[in-house]
């Protein structure tokens, strides 16, 4: 019911369409110049119309078959997949349609015809300077229209762009918006995916693997560290179960670097289980090894001749 509401104004516009064009000559009694405005008028609302309906066809489509689809669960690949071709797709039909009525709706008037004709008969510059011009307008589309057939990213996808992290919150024919995790908004250019390199972390899964790294002195239990780690992991739903490993990376002078690896459904819930499993083992080492925190240490020789 709510979607049939969407077709009460073009088709109110396009009775009133064929009201004024069927009466302008008959029974209305409209003299000859009112009758040709009238005509006019009736015959651009009718472009109106037409145009109006497809688009709420077109809408009206695409909403009826993603409801199958919900881009909110957990598993939302082939959601996003689908919700990413038709949303930009759309917007390409659109654009078309939007086009194609106002070139009609101009056609009806002949003095933009006369106008349309010496514009073609001066094609030869005109081609060229309106090429030019709108060089970078076509590429932004062609653009948008590759990234729904190949699908570099997707809506809802994690990326890391321009130094910052977030979420593909639009994608629009000429540019994207990425929703940043402090609810900033990235606005960059479609080309700008087609052309530079950019992290994407749900490309295939939305599943990450989280690292922890914490410095302690060499005399640290690494055994007990991982029993802790293990513990801890065991302790929260953030952690998906998949991988749990604790290794020593690096070592220099005065500390050793020991990395915690983890795994987590997706990358908001890994950033909140590395900021947990980093607090908790360095309240573990506090409270069971605070001697093992990294130090400087410092040799001091006793001289001879203080000895004697």
């Amino acid at each position: 019911m709510k979607q049939l509401k969407k077709f009460i104004t073009p088709i109110l516009l396009f009775a009133l369409s064929i009201f004024f064009k069927s009466g302008a000559n008959s029974f209305l009694n409209f003299n000859e110049e009112t009758a040709l405005v009238i005509g006019k008028l009736s015959s651009i609302l009718l472009v109106i119309s037409v145009a109006w309906a497809l688009i709420v066809i077109l809408k009206v489509t695409k909403s009826r078959y993603l409801r199958r689809y919900d881009i909110k669960s957990e598993n939302n690949l082939n959601a996003r997949k689908l919700y990413t071709q038709f949303n930009i797709l759309e917007r390409i039909i659109i654009f078309i349609i939007i086009m194609i009525a106002i070139a009609v709706i101009l056609m009806l008037f002949e003095s933009v015809r006369k106008i349309g004709l010496s514009l073609f008969a001066s094609a030869g510059v005109a081609g060229i300077i309106l090429g030019l011009a709108a060089q970078k307008v076509i590429g932004t589309i062609l653009a948008g229209l590759q990234i729904a057939i190949s699908q570099p990213i997707r809506l809802d996808d994690v990326l890391v762009v321009e130094g910052e992290w977030g979420w593909v919150e639009e994608i629009s024919l000429t540019f994207v918006v990425v929703r940043i995790w402090d609810k900033r908004r990235l606005i960059l250019p479609t080309t700008y995916f087609i052309e530079k390199p950019f992290q994407n972390w749900t490309r295939n899964s939305a599943d990450i693997l989280g690292t922890v790294f914490i410095y302690t002195d060499y005399n640290i239990p690494f055994d007990k560290l991982r029993e802790e780690l293990t513990r801890l992991l065991e302790s929260t739903d953030l952690w998906d179960k998949k991988v749990n490993v604790l290794q020593v990376t690096d070592n220099k002078e005065n500390y050793v670097e020991i990395r915690a690896l983890m795994s987590a459904k997706n990358s908001p819930q890994a950033w909140d289980l590395r900021v947990f499993i980093r607090e908790k083992l360095i309240e573990y080492i506090q409270n069971n090894y605070p001697e093992s925190f990294p130090k400087t240490r410092v040799l001091v020789k006793e001289s001879e001749t203080i000895k004697k």
